[in-house]
C-alpha cells in the first residue's frame, strides 16, 4: 500500500476508474446513508428520535467504499457514529429508523438506540458506545474465524480519538502476532469532540503506527470513494489469504458536531470547514461518474428517487411501532440457563482429586465435546499456567485452543467478548484476579450488556475464571476477593465453587451457558482442597445452592474458602450442643434465594461469611434478601463476617487478622446462639 499523508483539503480525485456497477453500488449505499442521517436529524429536532445520535454526514464514501469489498459472511464491528457502517453493511432501514424511534420494531426492541444497532445476520457485530471498544470485539471474531479455519474478514472502524486508547495498541500487538484477518479502518475526522487530533496524537500520521506492530499502514483521500475501495480491497485479499492485518487511515470530515445533543462551541475554523465541505464525498462520486461515464444521469435521479421512497417507508414502519414493554426488556437480559441432572458426590464411587484436577477435568471435558471451546490467558499454554490448572492441555489440544497471550488483559478478554458473539466458547483465564480490574469495560460495558442491548437476541458464551483471595502473602495487589463487582451488574452470571465436586460440575455448567460468566476460584482451594469427584463429565444447575451440613440452631451462609472454615467451626460447637446449618450458596448470580430463606425459616438466625470487605460486600445483599422475604422468621440480628476493611498487608500475621478464621466464626457463631432470642 502506498501512503498518501498530503492534506486532503485540497487534493483531487484518484485515478481509480470504478466499474460501473461497483460505481452505483457505492453511490447508492452513499445517498441512503446521507438520507438517513438527514432524516434522523429532523426527527431529532421534533423529539421522535430522543436521546442522541452522531451523524455520519460527511462521511459517507468510507463505509460504503469499505462494505463494497466485503461479502455478506464478512463481520463489521462500528463505533457510536455507525449509522453509516451498518447501512452500508446491509442493515434494515425500516429496522434501524424503529431502534432510533425506540420501538420494540426496532433492531434491538427500543432498548439500544442509536449507537447499539447490531444484526449478526449480515454480520453487523455492533455498533458501540464506548471509545475504542470496537476494536477488541471485532479482533475477536477474527480469531474464531481463524480457528474455524474460514476465508471471511472482520472490518473494524474507529476515530482518531479512540487511536488513543490502549485496547488500539493491544488489538494491533495481538492481531499481529496471531495474523489475524483484520482491517483497522481509522476514520481520522480530525476532532475528537472538539479536540484537533494534532493536538493529541503524537504520531505525524495515526497510519504511522502501523509499523510498530509489522502490519502495513496507509492514510488515504477518504472523501474519495474510488481510493478507498481500492485501497481497501487490496487489504482484504491480504487477509483472505491468512497475512494478516492492515491499519487504513481515511482523512475525512464531519459536517455536524459530534453530536445532535451536544450543543457546544465548534472550534473548527471556518476555512477548513468550507473546504471540506466543497470536498463533499457524494458530490465527488457524481463528478467521477460523469466524466467517466460510468452511471448516466437518469439512473441518478432514480437512485436519488428510490432513497426518498425508502426513508419514507422507513419513518412510518417505525412510527407504527408499539413502545417496548417492562417485560420484554427484563426477558433480554438473560439467555435461559439449561437444566442439569446433578449425579451428587456418591457418584464419585470414593474417588478423590485436588481443586485444580477437577478444573482441569472440566476443561479437558468439554474441549473434547465441543471443538468451539478454547482457552487463552497468560502462560496457560506449555507451561499450564502459575498454578497449573491448564496443565495438559496444551499437549492434548495444541496451541490453536490453549492460546498463550500477551500480557494484555484488556485486548484477550475484549477478543474473548468477540470470539463469543462470533460463536466460539472462549475460556479466558486472568491469571491473578485482582488484574481483572483491567478489564472492566470488556466484562461490565460489553459482555454483560451486549445481549440486552440488542433486545435480547444474541448470546455471550465465555468464562472469565482465575484465582482471587488471600492466604498466600501475595499482598494488596494479588489478594482481593472481588465479587462484589460481579454480582452488581445484570447480564453476568458469577459462580464461586468451593470443593472439587461444585468445581468440576460448575466450570462445565459454566462453559456450556450462554451467558458470561465469572467463574470465581480460590488461592488457597488450590493448594488443600482435595474432595470425591465423578470421574464422568457431569454439570450442576447454575442458580442452586447446596446445604454443605444440615443443622436447627444457626444458619451459615458461606461462600469459598470459608464454606470450610465454617464446616469446621460447626464440628466444634456441635460439641457444645449447637446445630449449624452451612449453606454454601455457589450462583451468587443469579442466587438460589429459596434454599438461604429456607434455611433461615428453619433455624431462625442467620450468620454469613465471606472473606471479602465486610462494608458493601456479597453478605450485605444476603442480609437485605432475607430481611426482605424472611425477616419474621428471624430470632436474633443478621451477624455478617467479613475481611477487615483494609487492602491486604503482606505480614503473614497481619494478613491472618484480616481473613476471617475458623476460631473468628466459631466465636461469633457461638455469640449469635447465646445472645439470639
Amino acid at each position: 500500500m502506498a501512503t498518501k499523508t498530503e492534506s486532503m483539503e485540497n487534493s483531487g480525485p484518484s485515478n481509480v476508474k470504478l466499474s460501473a456497477a461497483t460505481a452505483e453500488e457505492i453511490y447508492t449505499t452513499m445517498r441512503r446513508i446521507r438520507a438517513f442521517e438527514e432524516q434522523t436529524i429532523d426527527l431529532f429536532a421534533k423529539g421522535e428520535v430522543k436521546g442522541t445520535a452522531h451523524s455520519y454526514i460527511g462521511e459517507e464514501a468510507v463505509a460504503a467504499a469499505v462494505s463494497a469489498n466485503l461479502r455478506d459472511d464478512d463481520y463489521m464491528a462500528s463505533n457510536h457514529r455507525g449509522h453509516g457502517h451498518c447501512i452500508a453493511k446491509g442493515a434494515d432501514l425500516n429496522l434501524m429508523m424503529a431502534e432510533l424511534m425506540g420501538r420494540e420494531n426496532g433492531y434491538c426492541g427500543g432498548l439500544g438506540g442509536s449507537m447499539h444497532i447490531a444484526d449478526l445476520s449480515v454480520g453487523i457485530l455492533g455498533a458501540n458506545g464506548i471509545v475504542g471498544a470496537t476494536m477488541p470485539l471485532a479482533t475477536g471474531a477474527a480469531l474464531a474465524i481463524k480457528l474455524r479455519g474460514g476465508d471471511q474478514v472482520v472490518v473494524a472502524f474507529f476515530g482518531d480519538g479512540a487511536s488513543n486508547q490502549g485496547t488500539f495498541h493491544e488489538c494491533c500487538n495481538l492481531a499481529s502476532i496471531w495474523k489475524l484477518p483484520i482491517l483497522f479502518i481509522c476514520e481520522n475526522n480530525q476532532y475528537a469532540l472538539t479536540t484537533s487530533y494534532r493536538d493529541t496524537t503524537s504520531a505525524r500520521q495515526i497510519s504511522d503506527r502501523a509499523v510498530g506492530y509489522a502490519m502495513p499502514g496507509v492514510t488515504i483521500d477518504g472523501n474519495d470513494a474510488g481510493e478507498v475501495y481500492t485501497v481497501v480491497g487490496e487489504a482484504v485479499e491480504r487477509a483472505r489469504r491468512g497475512e494478516g492485518p492492515s491499519l487504513i487511515e481515511c482523512m475525512t470530515y464531519r459536517w455536524g458536531q459530534h453530536s445532535m445533543r451536544a450543543n457546544l462551541r465548534d472550534p473548527r475554523p471556518q476555512e477548513e470547514f468550507d473546504a471540506w465541505i466543497a470536498r463533499d464525498p457524494i458530490k465527488l462520486l457524481e463528478e467521477r461518474m460523469k466524466a467517466e461515464k460510468t452511471v448516466p444521469g437518469k439512473r441518478v435521479k432514480e437512485i436519488g428517487d428510490q432513497v426518498v421512497r425508502d426513508l419514507e417507508s422507513a419513518v412510518a414502519f417505525g412510527a407504527e411501532g408499539a413502545e417496548p414493554t417492562v417485560e420484554m426488556m427484563l426477558d433480554a437480559v438473560y439467555s435461559p440457563h439449561a437444566d442439569y441432572d446433578e449425579p451428587g458426590i456418591e457418584a464419585a464411587g470414593g474417588r478423590e482429586i485436588t481443586y485444580v484436577e477437577a478444573l482441569n477435568e472440566a476443561m479437558a471435558g468439554e474441549m473434547a465435546r465441543d471443538e468451539r471451546v478454547f482457552v487463552m490467558g497468560e502462560d496457560v499454554g506449555q507451561t499450564g499456567g502459575i498454578f497449573s490448572v491448564t496443565k495438559g492441555l496444551w499437549e492434548r489440544f495444541g496451541n490453536d485452543r490453549v492460546r498463550d497471550t500477551p500480557i494484555t488483559e484488556v485486548g484477550f478478554t475484549g477478543a474473548g467478548v468477540g470470539a463469543a458473539i462470533a460463536g466460539m466458547r472462549p475460556v479466558v483465564e486472568i491469571q491473578i484476579f485482582d488484574f481483572v480490574a483491567l478489564t472492566m469495560d470488556m466484562l461490565v460495558n460489553q459482555a454483560a450488556k451486549f445481549r440486552y442491548m440488542l433486545g435480547g437476541k444474541p448470546t455471550v458464551p465465555m468464562v472469565v475464571r482465575g484465582p482471587q483471595g488471600g492466604g498466600i502473602r501475595m499482598a494488596a495487589q494479588h489478594s482481593q476477593s472481588l465479587e462484589a463487582w460481579f454480582t452488581h451488574v445484570p447480564g453476568l452470571v458469577v459462580m464461586a465453587p468451593s470443593t472439587p465436586y461444585d468445581a468440576k460440575g460448575m466450570l462445565t455448567a459454566a462453559i456450556r451457558d450462554d451467558n458470561p460468566v465469572i467463574f470465581l476460584e480460590h488461592k488457597m482451594l488450590y493448594m488443600e482442597s482435595k474432595g470425591v469427584v465423578p470421574e464422568a463429565d457431569y454439570a450442576i444447575p447454575i442458580g442452586k445452592g447446596d446445604i454443605k451440613r444440615q443443622g436447627t440452631d444457626v444458619t451459615v451462609v458461606a461462600t469459598l474458602t470459608m464454606v470450610g472454615r465454617a464446616l469446621a467451626a460447626a464440628r466444634v460447637l456441635e460439641r457444645e450442643g449447637v446445630s449449624v446449618e452451612v449453606v454454601d450458596p455457589r450462583t451468587l448470580r443469579p442466587l438460589d434465594e429459596d434454599i438461604i430463606l429456607n434455611s433461615v425459616a428453619k433455624t431462625n438466625r442467620l450468620l454469613i461469611a465471606h472473606e471479602a470487605w465486610k462494608n458493601g460486600g456479597f453478605g450485605a445483599e444476603v442480609a437485605a434478601l432475607v430481611v426482605e422475604k424472611g425477616f419474621d422468621d428471624l430470632d436474633a440480628p443478621i451477624v455478617r463476617v467479613g475481611g477487615l476493611d483494609v487492602p491486604m498487608p503482606y505480614n503473614d500475621a497481619l494478613e491472618r487478622e484480616v481473613i476471617p478464621s475458623q476460631e473468628r466464626l466459631t466465636k461469633a457463631i457461638r455469640e449469635l446462639v447465646q445472645n439470639g432470642v
